[in-house]
């Protein structure tokens, strides 16, 4: 059975220029980084969930909405308040399988996600 694959984005420094702190991050104009609204409509055209992941506040929902949408990002959830530190994705096996169902890929920060390849 092929399940539909489900993809955790974070934010600033992986989709969106990260400009070194948090208030000057929601003051300033969104740029998307490279290749990140076309590996987007990929992933849209092939139904992955997207979830994007920040370490922004709560607080700043509507700020960060408003600039992701200004950049033409679409995603079906958004996660906000995950804190700055190490992030771990825990998953459990599915019956009968040794077949990881859990992935993490690190990229270096501004550098977009046109060579992701899931």
């Amino acid at each position: 059975m092929n399940r539909v694959k489900t993809i955790f984005c974070d934010i600033d420094g992986t989709l969106i220029r990260h400009h070194g702190d948090a208030l000057k991050q929601l003051q300033s104009d969104p740029v998307l980084l490279d290749g990140v609204l076309e590996k987007f409509i990929e992933w849209d055209r092939k139904g992955y969930n997207i979830i994007l992941t920040t370490g922004r506040k709560e607080s700043a929902r509507p700020r960060t909405e408003k600039q992701l949408e200004k950049v033409g990002l679409f995603y079906d959830q958004l996660i906000m308040g995950i804190g700055g530190g190490p992030r771990y994705l825990i998953n459990d096996l599915k019956p009968n399988s040794e077949e990881a169902t859990a992935q993490s890929i690190n990229l270096k920060r501004n550098d977009g996600i046109k060579s992701v390849k899931i």
